[in-house]
């Protein structure tokens, strides 16, 4: 049995499922964390927040945290509680797009 490999390419393409937000950016909490981090008391660089998710055991650094906040990177579940528990707020509320 032989596939016709084109139509098949076609359509798969054509309903392949896209993992971007409705900003199209990788992430839909990376800019609830930027304005997070940028309100925080007393003020928190990307390099100090990153600190304090390695606290939690999470292993990210300040340019894990930049590509968090621009949109470029995903986030983990595991990431996402970590960062709930920093700024002191529910997990849900960085979920919110």
């Amino acid at each position: 049995m032989q596939v016709k490999l084109s139509n098949t390419k076609c359509q798969f393409e054509k309903n392949m499922f896209k993992n971007k937000s409705s900003n199209n950016t990788n992430n839909i909490c990376g800019k609830k964390i930027y304005e997070l981090r940028i309100n925080y008391t007393p003020k928190l660089s990307q390099r100090k927040f990153a600190e304090l998710v390695q606290l939690l055991g999470v292993d990210l650094d300040k340019n894990a945290i930049q590509r968090i906040e621009s949109g470029q990177r995903f986030v983990t579940d595991i990431e996402i509680v970590a960062f709930s528990k920093v700024f002191n707020v529910d997990f849900d509320s960085l979920l919110s797009d």
